[in-house]
C-alpha cells in the first residue's frame, strides 16, 4: 500500500500524569461531598461542592489532551450548574441555555459518526411522549423553551452512542437527570431526595461522556 492510500494513524494514547490523577481524584471527592450533602440536607456543602465539579473534570480532560469541544461542553455545563444554584428571576432559563450550548458542543464533537436508526426512533418516541405528558403541567412561559431544550438534549443523548457504550450511557443518564428536573418543574410526584438523584445521574453522565470521548479518540488510555 502506498503512503498516499495508507489509513490515518490512530492518535497515540496520553499517559496519565500525577496532575491528571489528582484532578480526577479531586472531582471524585467533590462529587462525594455534593451527594452526601444532598442526602444529609447540608445545603452549604452542596453550594460549595457543585460549582467545583465541572471545572475539575474539564481540567482533568484537558490534561489528557481532550478535544477542545469536550472541554467547552463541560465548562458550559459548569455555567448551567452555577446558574441553577440561584433563585434569581431568569436563572433557570439562563442555566438551561448554558447547558444547551454544551449540548451543541457535544453534537459538534460527535460529528457525523453513525448511530443506530432503531435507537434514534426509540429516543424520538421518548422525546415525544415526555413532552406531551409534561406539556400541560409546565408553566406556560417554560413550555416552548423546555420542548426546544428537550429536543437538543435528546439529540445529544442519541448521538453520544456514536462514541461507544460509555458515552452512550452517559447521554442516557444526562437525559434522565434533566427529565427528573422537568418533572419537578411540572410538580409531578418525585422520588425521595430528588436532588440527590438528579446530581447522581448528572455527575455520572458527564464523567461517562468524558471517558467515552477520550477513549474514542485514543486519548483516555495509558500508554504502556
Amino acid at each position: 500500500m502506498s503512503a498516499s492510500t495508507a489509513p490515518p494513524a490512530t492518535p497515540p494514547a496520553v499517559r496519565a500524569t500525577p496532575v491528571s490523577r489528582a484532578l480526577l481524584a479531586a472531582f471524585g471527592l467533590a462529587a462525594a461531598v455534593d451527594l452526601v450533602s444532598l442526602l444529609a440536607g447540608a445545603e452549604p456543602g452542596h453550594q460549595i461542592a457543585k460549582p467545583l465539579l465541572m471545572p475539575l473534570l474539564a481540567a482533568y480532560a484537558a490534561t489528557r489532551k481532550a478535544p477542545k469541544l469536550l472541554v467547552a461542553a463541560l465548562l458550559f455545563g459548569w455555567g448551567g450548574d452555577v446558574l441553577l444554584l440561584s433563585d434569581a428571576d431568569g436563572a433557570f432559563l439562563a442555566g438551561m441555555g448554558s447547558f444547551a450550548v454544551g449540548h451543541v458542543c457535544y453534537l459538534a464533537l460527535f460529528g457525523r459518526r453513525r448511530t443506530s436508526p432503531a435507537l434514534g426512533a426509540l429516543y424520538a418516541a421518548a422525546l415525544a411522549g415526555t413532552v406531551a405528558l409534561l406539556w400541560s403541567d409546565l408553566p406556560a412561559e417554560l413550555r416552548i423553551p423546555v420542548a426546544g431544550y428537550s429536543l437538543l438534549l435528546t439529540a445529544m443523548a442519541h448521538r453520544a452512542n456514536s462514541l461507544g457504550l460509555l458515552a452512550g450511557l452517559g447521554g442516557a443518564l444526562f437525559l434522565l437527570s434533566d427529565t427528573l428536573i422537568a418533572t419537578g418543574v411540572a410538580a409531578w410526584p418525585r422520588p425521595p431526595a430528588p436532588d440527590f438523584w438528579v446530581m447522581l445521574t448528572y455527575v455520572a453522565a458527564q464523567y461517562l461522556l468524558t471517558t467515552g470521548a477520550l477513549r474514542s479518540s485514543g486519548e483516555g488510555q495509558d500508554t504502556p
